[in-house]
């Protein structure tokens, strides 16, 4: 997945190289689909941004640990004047190496723990960028759900229109009674306060992408709809699938699993701190010494040497002994958690799983009651205009078509938000931007 996380993070960089998205004030006055949506957002969003400077932060700390394999080397240079030889001045220079050579492996057990923590950084990095596309998928549809109500009020609007009309003119023609005018008027009302809450609903529907986009949500936006339709019965594997694909490619349970491989290389280090370290030294110094005036009647002497040093701590007041056992229970910490993000992310898994076979029921029953409904408002309009049905029968069968019309716009984007929701569960949420092959 780290390579999917940086191919969601760079992606942008070149599709919007031109117009330089991160500095955009004004949304491109064109239409753009999921995809361009997607690449806007990675540009310009500061949190995942801000997820990647980190993950950087802890590379360069990870490249510093190799310092360990490499000799250190330091310089010193001085001057001094004794207070009983008012004319003499001392001048020293000198330049000392050390290099370990054997410490029982603790270096490569802090070079092992910083890896570890890099890797999970990196997933964490993973993690907030699936986190940020899931959330940009769903402003997405919403959006799109929200539009289509506003399209399904407009149509309930001329609906209830057209039955006004009908109904001023049976009564003008003496054919029905007053009250049917009045019903007639009231559903009209009605309908008109839904457009307007129906088109509130998209303004906010609307700011709220803008918002994850990094823009303004007083500026306006133009999207596409989704193509293709998902759903089938072959689309999803079986819960056994998900499970073992979730394990080996979600970001949290990975990370988690690196956290606790930091840990155990930690307090192994820990323990390996209270053994003696071999190292080489060598340093080469050199002393100048002026008997009269500043650099006159100088005599140098050079000197160094090379050996062997060993270091082994005895009592430092407990304090490694305490650092071992903070380390022990630090690893125990983290092998209790990793098994708490297992758990949580099989039941995510599951979840996500089930509320997805759910949302492809929903949809095929908001299709046929959306059928249903559509075939009845145009029979009891018929049926009104010759007679045989009252203004409530209509006025019932137009209120159950606005709620069929409303429940199929929101079933068939749920179920692209629930298909985005399995595919973050397992932690490929790449997989929920792809357009089912298999269906026609």
């Amino acid at each position: 997945m780290k390579k999917l996380a940086y191919f969601l993070f760079f992606l942008p960089v070149c599709a919007f190289a031109e117009d330089d998205c991160a500095t955009m004030r004004y949304v491109p006055n064109k239409e753009m689909s999921l995809q361009d949506v997607l690449n806007m957002g990675l540009c310009r969003n500061p949190q995942t941004a801000a997820a990647y400077a980190s993950l950087q932060s802890s590379k360069y700390t990870k490249n510093a640990v190799y310092s360990y394999y490499l000799p250190s080397v330091s310089a010193h240079g001085g001057t001094e004047r004794s207070h009983t030889q008012h004319d003499a001045w001392k001048y020293n220079a000198s330049l000392s190496a050390s290099y370990l050579i054997f410490d029982f492996g603790k270096r490569e057990s802090d070079l092992a723990q910083t890896l570890a923590t890099y890797r999970a950084a990196g997933f964490d990095y993973d993690e907030t960028v699936q986190n940020y596309v899931y959330q940009v998928i769903g402003s997405y549809y919403a959006l799109l759900n929200a539009d289509a109500d506003v399209k399904s009020a407009t149509s309930a609007l001329t609906v209830a229109q057209i039955a006004k009309n009908t109904a001023d003119k049976k009564f003008k023609a003496g054919a029905v009674a007053k009250a049917d005018v009045y019903k007639a008027d009231t559903t009209l009302a009605s309908s008109q306060l839904s457009l307007e809450r129906a088109k509130n609903n998209r303004e906010i529907a609307k700011g709220t992408l803008l918002n994850a986009l990094s823009f303004s949500a007083d500026q306006d936006i133009k999207i596409k709809d989704m193509p293709a339709s998902f759903g089938s019965d072959a689309e999803l594997e079986n819960i056994d699938e998900l499970v073992s694909i979730a394990q080996k490619q979600r970001p949290d349970l990975l990370r988690a699993n690196a956290q606790t491989s930091a840990a155990w290389h930690k307090r192994n280090s820990a323990f390996l701190r209270n053994l003696p370290s071999v190292s080489l030294t060598g340093s080469a110094s050199i002393v100048a010494e002026s008997a009269g005036g500043l650099f006159e009647h100088m005599s140098d002497r050079v000197s160094g040497k090379i050996g062997l040093s060993v270091s082994m701590p005895i009592f430092a007041g407990f304090a490694n002994m305490y650092s071992a056992r903070s380390a022990g229970a630090d690893y125990d910490s983290a092998k209790y958690r990793e098994r708490s993000v297992s758990n949580n992310a099989m039941l995510d898994v599951f979840t996500a799983y089930q509320n997805y076979k759910t949302a492809k029921t929903v949809l095929k029953q908001s299709e046929a009651l959306l059928k249903s409904a559509t075939e009845s408002e145009r029979v009891v309009s018929g049926m009104y205009k010759v007679g045989r049905a009252t203004m409530l029968d209509w006025q019932t069968s137009q209120s159950e078509l606005v709620d069929a019309q409303k429940q199929n716009n929101s079933a068939k984007y749920d179920l692209f938000i629930k298909r985005a929701a399995v595919a973050l569960a397992i932690g490929d949420i790449k997989s929920g931007l792809k357009e089912n092959k298999n269906e026609k």
